[in-house]
């Protein structure tokens, strides 16, 4: 490394051939007070500190940051980039191009490679179309009118490849040949054995749905091109690797995969961290790895080296004090600290977890807590490394010796948080305080999923439903009629039935990410409820719907099946035919029962928001409850019930149980967690990694140096961002001129600029794709063709909403001036490009507003936009046109087009002066011979470099020259 810091590299203690910067020595106590997040931004900017792209000035404003934040803008380099699939094809379709350039311009493409580890996940949105396998929606778990009719059965033998061929049924997880093209189509030389789909917990055949999905075949072709494309990627460029389609797990699960902590090159260490356009990447600051989503075109300056930049953000520090209440599960947790934090208004800023409480949250709940920052507002949540990390890191496979350094490496540089000693707290803009023992378990009901109620007062609270008027809570019941007790046979036996009996409780694995563990919970619950005697009545209609492969994972590793199983909950939703035996609806005679009686009879579930139509007409109290309670009211059998002063039931030799005796300590629930699930989970992963998919194992890709574009595709083609690639930098041409293409009001969005939705019929795009033989049907979005810029330059001022004031009303058209006629924006360019006329774009205030979006600048520029004219800009945008080589000016204060009676319809003229410097001021000559002066919105000499070389692009491209 060339920083000038190389004064502070030392070996570390005990593993003397590992070296590292030891930036606690640098500014003294300053150091010790930072935020731990902080302490990451200020080792990278010192490791990456080349007096260029990271300056001293840099690093010193980092450690200053007590005094500087919110008020200085800082570079950062993360150690590694995230993409998932369709934000990673036009940055990697960018690096092929490259390659082309370079070895056109007499350069070795093999040096043009991305300068940090970029992992790719194809399992995104490829997902869906890649075999069309989710698991079915729970059937009807209290039986009564089923929402969804369920296929007809045919009694099924398991006989292996004698089935029809599986199209993808709802619970297969990919391993079948679903969506396999034909063997004409030439991409797989081998057919792939179609066995049939077993349901993973009966191992009993799956039946395929009645509503067959069809075209599996053109759903693969369609991606089958992207997907070659990647494959090619990941063999020629160093520096990617690919998380294959179908690998499995939850998308999170192969984020933390990726995961390093910290990183070790050539034994060289610095902490891990990461930018993505995965909008999950932020769940990684659970295991103490800084990062946070950003647009494709800030990830792809990060793959050509470039740093991020971002104003030095405030931190609040989140500090956790109490014990968690022994009922409070993962969920509530969570669920609370993310209610605190919205509350708090951390929008924009760090948030730090520290105190006495973090250690009681298992990794699980710190990355759900992560992931769920979007939801409070927050740019991040850091959980700084601790005993709890290192614990999690042994399980998820790390071998011994690799976390032996990394204890080490983080002690060295301060960045481990240990509970136990007495070193201060750093420093934070604020300190929001979360008590965990107010933290209390809730229900929602009896009729809407928004009225809560504490677990601690659901008795009384039922009671007052039965008071009230009918309504949204109440039942109107007399009060002579509460406490009817109504008789009732069932298999043999009698059972009374009064107002609060549970007659339906069933398990649903709900969407929440932490929703693993709370299922293991219930299992472990039924544990030892079983073990302890317990029973459920047998006329309850119980049934457990696993969910995702993550839920299905964790139960079946940690050994609780069958102690569900035993008390009645039994696995459905997969479809196969024990799944289906065992939905069937409430007995008849407790349906009876409840309608002679007029008994409010409950139903208690997790999961489902709308649960009141899905359950029998005769159940009118319905509870939400998180699957632990769902099993712990379903042995008690009432909702009628304090859990604090009267048991669940009689156990073995007549003993009174409590529901206290038997709800599993989070202790043992992490114990769990950790030794079983997690490292199951990890080590299948790791298997299915080494191993591949076969699908993506047969799949041919190219493996030569140069990407052989196909001329034929309308998804992949080489850009021409790189036609003018020469070895010097060329001095920025004077504008001489310039038509204006399109005079923009306020608030031009890049959604504006460069819709990503569907392709509309009559646009240029359109036009473009029917050339090539395309039906409406087969244009799909250009989101999905970002890898084809032919069709990106065509979408670019697309957007139907879009307001020219040439044509005084909403639509994607523009005025040719030598011609007069009214055309297509990209019409209008095209023909300014053939008459050699350059374009630039007048627009008011807040120009580039919304999410980053790479085509938003890209587009212009191949449009022939040599500059922006406008009043303000999004600062986002504004470095992404610099960044493109676009020059974003900027009319004084108090100017815009019309104070200078402008109509947009001269010719304009812009003098660039040899030497450019930050904010100078440049004039404009119209045709009608007015002159007006203009800032050019250069911020720093980094970005005038770039703008000189024609963009960060060509900038990169030139140093493999």
């Amino acid at each position: 490394p060339g920083s000038p810091y190389q004064p502070v590299i030392e070996a570390l203690e005990n593993h003397p051939q590992k070296r590292f910067y030891n930036v606690s020595k640098l500014g003294g106590s300053k150091y010790d007070t930072l935020p731990y997040s902080i302490r990451v931004l200020f080792e990278s900017s010192v490791r990456n500190c080349d007096g260029f792209l990271v300056k001293e000035t840099d690093a010193m404003n980092i450690l200053d940051w007590k005094t500087k934040q919110n008020h200085v803008e800082v570079p950062f380099c993360p150690a590694r980039v995230v993409l998932q699939d369709f934000t990673g094809i036009p940055a990697m379709v960018d690096f092929a191009a490259m390659r082309e350039a370079v070895r056109n311009a007499g350069g070795d493409p093999v040096k043009v490679n991305p300068a940090c580890p970029t992992d790719l996940t194809v399992d995104h949105s490829l997902q869906i179309d890649f075999s069309k396998c989710a698991i079915q929606n729970a059937p009807n778990p209290g039986g009564g009118e089923s929402q969804k009719p369920l296929a007809k059965l045919s009694p099924l033998k398991a006989q292996p490849r004698k089935l029809p061929p599986c199209r993808g049924q709802s619970s297969c997880r990919g391993s079948c040949g679903a969506g396999e093209p034909s063997r004409s189509s030439g991409a797989f030389p081998a057919q792939i054995e179609n066995t049939p789909i077993l349901c993973p917990f009966h191992l009993q055949p799956v039946p395929e749905p009645e509503t067959v999905l069809k075209n599996q075949e053109l759903e693969f072709g369609r991606n089958r091109e992207r997907l070659q494309f990647f494959k090619w990627s990941s063999k020629v460029f160093e520096n990617i690797s690919i998380i294959p389609p179908e690998t499995g797990m939850a998308h999170q699960v192969n984020l933390e995969y990726l995961s390093r902590v910290v990183f070790d090159v050539k034994d060289f260490l610095y902490p891990d961290s990461v930018v993505g356009t995965d909008s999950h990447t932020t769940m990684v600051n659970g295991l103490g790895i800084l990062g946070w989503g950003v647009g494709g075109i800030e990830t792809e300056a990060v793959m050509l080296g470039m740093p991020v930049t971002l104003t030095l953000p405030e931190v609040v520090g989140c500090e956790l004090t109490g014990t968690v209440s022994p009922f409070a599960t993962s969920i509530d947790i969570v669920l609370s600290i993310t209610k605190h934090l919205r509350q708090a208004d951390v929008a924009g800023k760090f948030v730090e977890f520290f105190g006495s409480g973090v250690s009681q949250l298992s990794v699980a709940d710190r990355t759900t807590i992560a992931n769920m920052c979007s939801e409070y507002g927050a740019i991040l949540s850091f959980f700084p490394v601790d005993n709890v990390t290192l614990k999690h890191l042994k399980h998820a496979g790390f071998d011994k010796a690799k976390l032996e350094v990394m204890e080490a490496y983080l002690k060295a540089v301060k960045l481990f948080r240990n509970d136990e000693s007495s070193s201060r707290e750093p420093e934070y803009s604020q300190v929001v305080q979360v008590n965990l023992s107010s933290i209390i378990p809730y229900v929602s009901g009896p009729k809407r999923s928004q009225d809560r109620v504490a677990v601690n007062n659901m008795k009384s609270d039922f009671q007052a439903c039965l008071n009230e008027k009918s309504g949204v809570k109440g039942f109107q019941i007399a009060a002579e009629k509460q406490n009817d007790i109504v008789p009732v046979q069932y298999e043999g036996n009698e059972y009374k039935l009064s107002h609060g009996c549970v007659v339906i409780a069933a398990v649903i694995s709900c969407t929440n990410n932490c929703n693993p563990s709370v299922m293991l919970a219930a299992g472990l619950l039924a544990k030892k409820a079983v073990e302890a005697g317990l029973v459920v009545k047998p006329y309850i209609r119980t049934s457990l719907s696993p969910g995702s492969g993550m839920v299905t994972h964790y139960l079946s590793s940690s050994g609780v099946l069958p102690y569900l199983s035993k008390l009645g909950f039994e696995v459905v939703g997969y479809g196969c035919s024990t799944c289906v035996g065992n939905t069937a609806p409430l007995p008849e005679a407790i349906r009876n029962a409840i309608k002679q009686g007029d008994i409010i009879a409950c139903g208690v579930l997790s999961g489902t928001k709308n649960f009141e139509g899905r359950l029998c007409d005769c159940v009118r109290a319905n509870y939400l409850a998180s699957p632990p309670l769902v099993v712990a009211y379903a042995i008690a059998g009432t909702v009628r019930i304090d859990f604090e002063t009267e048991p669940l039931g009689t156990g073995f030799n007549g003993k009174s149980i409590y529901l206290r005796d038997i709800w599993p300590t989070r202790k043992e629930l992490h114990t769990v967690e950790e030794e079983c699930v997690i490292s199951s989970m990890f080590k299948e992963l790791k298997e299915k990694m080494e191993k591949g998919n076969k699908r993506w194992n047969l799949l041919e890709a190219p493996e030569s140096t140069l990407f052989p574009w196909d001329l034929k595709s309308t998804y992949i083609r080489c850009p021409s961002f790189f036609d003018k690639l020469a070895k010097e930098p060329v001095l920025p041409q004077p504008v001489e001129n310039a038509h204006v293409l399109l005079y923009l009001g306020d608030s031009v969005t890049t959604d504006h600029i460069s819709p990503a939705g569907s392709i509309a019929r009559s646009s240029a795009a359109a036009k473009y794709l029917t050339s090539k033989g395309l039906t409406p049907r087969e244009f799909n979005s250009y989101g999905a063709r970002r890898g084809n810029d032919a069709v990106m330059t065509r979408g670019t001022f697309a957007n139907i909403k879009l307001l020219n004031k040439f044509i005084g009303k909403p639509a994607p058209k523009t005025i040719h001036f030598p011609s007069g006629q009214t055309l297509d924006v990209f019409e209008a360019a095209e023909l300014y490009q053939k008459e050699g006329i350059p374009v630039i774009i007048l627009a008011g205030k807040k120009y580039g507003l919304g999410s980053s979006r790479d085509w938003a600048a890209k587009g212009p520029f191949l449009l022939g936009v040599k500059a922006v004219l406008a009043e303000s800009y999004e600062k986002v945008h504004r470095s992404q046109l610099i960044g493109i080589g676009i020059a974003p000016l900027q009319f004084r204060p108090g100017e815009n087009p019309s104070t200078l009676g402008l109509t947009g319809r001269e010719q304009f003229s812009i003098l660039f002066p040899p030497e450019l410097s930050p904010r100078m001021t440049l004039d404009i000559k119209t045709s009608t011979g007015k002159v007006f002066s203009v800032i050019a919105l250069f911020e720093n000499s980094m970005e005038i470099t770039l703008y000189k070389y024609g963009g960060s692009l060509n900038f990169v491209a030139r140093r493999f020259l």
